[in-house]
């Protein structure tokens, strides 16, 4: 993964590019940076798959386009989507990634409730593997969060809740 910020356009380790992220302030800034950016790809015999290829207005604009060409091709404006694991929602709040790491904690749980959380280990044991089993899926990514107070309460409550079925207590 590559991240490439616009001041100075210098596009080096292209070769070894797999996933690239582009940060623009205008949509209309990022246009020539992409077709840069296939160009670049070409001279290294490389070539953009312009169908997977995905743009995202940052911000909840009412009048962002559904599409924008480069080069000839129809590129896909979205409002979310998920990266590296993170979901990326274009309101740029932290809600909607919270709401699926929490959904995915409770499944996690979940699974685990016959073999361990109702088991005979210890209260010792069963937060240790709390501790490292199940919060790491959680919080994955967190640290790029902008928690609110109602954010703040969710994320207690999954941790209340979480503390609760592992202590066998319903």
């Amino acid at each position: 993964m590559i991240g490439v910020a616009f001041g100075q356009s210098s596009f080096t380790d292209l070769d070894f590019a797999d996933d690239v992220s582009l940060l623009a302030e205008l949509l209309e800034l990022l246009v020539p940076k992409l077709e840069t950016i296939a160009s670049e790809a070409a001279s290294l015999g490389f070539e953009v798959n312009w169908q997977k290829t995905k743009v995202q207005g940052l911000g909840c604009k009412e009048d962002m386009p559904l599409t924008i060409k480069v080069q000839g091709q129809n590129v896909t404006v979205v409002e979310e989507f998920v990266y590296l694991g993170s979901f990326i929602h274009s309101s740029t709040g932290s809600t909607c990634d919270i709401s699926r790491r929490s959904a995915i904690t409770r499944a996690a749980m979940q699974s685990l409730e016959n073999q361990f959380w109702r088991s005979r280990l210890t209260i010792s044991t069963k937060l240790k593997l709390y501790n490292t089993c199940i919060l790491p899926i959680f919080l994955y990514g967190s640290d790029c969060w902008a928690i609110s107070k109602t954010n703040a309460r969710q994320i207690d409550a999954l941790d209340q809740w979480c503390l609760r079925m592992l202590l066998g207590i319903r």
